[in-house]
């Protein structure tokens, strides 16, 4: 398996297909796997990039609390290790949060940047909601919080249509957990993050994809994102929840594939 070396972890990556590359960059989590329902369709056109982050899946995991700048310092170091120059930046969430610090540090380095269902500041609503998943770890462990996730991820409709799916993911989730106080560490570097002041200075390419019916990162947060970002534009759905890359993969895949062949004429 490869890896790129080097910083406090060792980082997990593979490669998928050949084009112009697209790293891809996961959300809480932070593995390569969330990005499963897209690496056919992307890899038919791209090079793709997926990692597990520092911390977590099977990238190095004795590691302690971490700064965004540190994690977009980590896709410096996979795009180093694939032999990539530049790239198309898709992040999910958290995974979002870091390609737009990398937008403002190497911005060489970022073809254009996709966010899905991002944010520039943690508000009211989003903090009490991570503040309900930290007391949910913190009482009753993994397998709680693991157990409680789809709530916060999925339509309730597509959760009770893929229930035995959803059952059998929970097994290798709750198997390959992180750890609490990495979880924890994570869940307050994103808290802590302010990057209202910085959004003007991001001058690549921005897509804000974002679901009307997200639960967790509500789509204004979106809004207020394009608000500060010159020239970005949002593209929403209307059905899929925070996790709608996975609940309506066609629907995404379209969409990154659109804005990335736009860029790339």
């Amino acid at each position: 398996m490869p890896y790129a070396h080097g910083g406090d972890a060792d980082l997990y990556y593979e490669i998928h297909g050949v084009g112009t590359p697209i790293l891809l960059s996961a959300g809480m989590g932070g593995g390569a796997g969330f990005w499963r329902p897209q690496i056919e369709a992307l890899a038919a056109r791209h090079q793709v990039i997926l990692y597990d982050h520092a911390g977590t899946g099977r990238s190095g995991r004795d590691i302690g609390p971490r700064s965004i700048l540190e994690m977009a310092r980590d896709m410096v170091r996979v795009l180093d290790a694939a032999g990539v120059d530049d790239a198309h930046v898709a992040g999910h969430a958290i995974g979002g949060i870091i390609g737009m610090e990398l937008a403002l540090a190497a911005p060489e380095r970022v073809r254009s940047l996709t966010i899905v269902n991002g944010w520039a500041r943690a508000d009211g609503f989003l903090r009490r909601c991570f503040e309900v998943r930290k007391r949910i770890l913190l009482a009753s462990g993994p397998e709680a919080y693991v157990r409680a996730q789809p709530l916060f991820l999925y339509p309730p409709r597509w959760i009770a249509e893929n229930i035995a799916a959803l059952e059998e993911e929970e097994v290798h989730m709750v198997a390959h957990f992180p750890g609490t106080q990495t979880m924890l560490n994570r869940i307050e570097t994103f808290l802590a993050f302010d990057g209202r002041e910085r959004l003007a200075d991001i001058r690549v390419p921005t897509l804000l994809a974002a679901a009307k019916d997200d639960a967790l990162v509500p789509s204004y947060l979106s809004t207020l994102l394009a608000e500060g970002i010159p020239d970005a534009r949002i593209a929403e759905v209307d059905w899929g929840a925070h996790a709608f890359s996975a609940v309506t993969p066609d629907v995404f895949n379209h969409m990154l594939l659109g804005f990335c062949g736009e860029i790339d004429r």
